[in-house]
């Protein structure tokens, strides 16, 4: 059976709701322009909205490495997956793009968002009998008029039409968050003119880094790159994270002018040597508001 990744996830969810009847009601509207100010955090790294993916029937290496699809932040940077290079295998670094929104692109993003109710957190993992197995959960954050709510969404995107037993409310505020997930994916096309730059590439400050026994492919074999730090792999802390792996924290020097640059050259099937043995690596680095392990 073919993996499917958190990110493949989000788009399957974006393509469907882009194919469906654009009558049916499900828009989420743009807020109006007499639309009240809503606060939110202002901080660099405070977060506003995020949408996510967890779980599913994937590999842990992209668990492990997965982007949420949108987190914007208090003084609006919005950092989104980067185009992703259809190679195998692929970068070891996860492609990770950066915009920045003004305060009144800030506010039609928190107002469309209350149009689908964010602001009333709720759990949403049954929704009937939606008779789909090892989906993912997409999860919504959205933190604003001083509250922060989340609403998680079993196998959102998955679905053609209500199944049996589900209700037509439950229906119905699937299909909201699923306009919104596309709404999301297109900011360009009704955010107010100006209130969003281009994309740059984002560079982040510091990174989990995800250790196992070197996990190869035997048809591809790639050349050993040296661990650049004096710290082992061997130090990687065996924890609660899939797949058997342990996690390492690299910051500051370590991680920008050391272990990123190295890491560059690379790629997902890359062995590193660490204290005589060969290791596998998977890199996350870390958003604003994330810590280490």
């Amino acid at each position: 059976m073919q993996l499917r990744s958190p990110l493949a996830a989000a788009l399957l969810a974006i393509a469907l709701v882009a194919c469906s009847d654009a009558s049916s009601g499900s828009e989420v509207a743009d807020p109006p322009a007499s639309a009240g100010r809503i606060a939110h955090p202002t901080e660099p790294a405070q977060l506003v909205l995020r949408v996510a993916s967890e779980g599913g029937f994937v590999a842990p290496s992209s668990t492990l490495s997965a982007i949420p699809s949108v987190s914007l932040y208090g003084d609006g940077t919005l950092i989104t997956p980067g185009p992703q290079v259809a190679i195998y295998p692929g970068p070891a670094l996860p492609a990770i793009q950066q915009r920045h929104v003004s305060e009144e692109g800030v506010q039609a993003i928190v107002h469309a968002a209350l149009e689908t109710g964010l602001d009333h957190g709720r759990d949403m993992t049954d929704l009937g009998s939606v008779g789909v197995a090892d989906a993912a959960t997409t999860v919504l954050t959205l933190d604003a008029s001083g509250a922060r709510h989340t609403t998680r969404v079993y196998a959102l995107g998955d679905l053609g039409g209500r199944p049996p037993g589900m209700s037509q409310q439950e229906f119905l505020a699937r299909t909201r968050l699923q306009a919104l997930v596309r709404k999301l994916a297109r900011l360009d096309a009704w955010l107010p003119s100006g209130s969003i730059t281009g994309a740059t590439a984002y560079e982040a400050s510091s990174a989990r880094l995800f250790a196992s026994s070197y996990r190869g492919d035997p048809s591809l074999p790639q050349a050993a790159v040296p661990w650049p730090l004096a710290q082992p792999l061997a130090s990687s802390r065996r924890t609660t994270w899939p797949g058997g792996y342990g996690c390492l924290d690299v910051a500051g020097a370590d991680w920008a002018d050391t272990v990123m640059p190295a890491a560059r050259s690379t790629n997902q099937l890359t062995p590193w040597l660490s204290d005589g043995r060969r290791w596998s690596l998977v890199f996350r680095p870390l958003l604003p508001d994330e810590r280490g392990c």
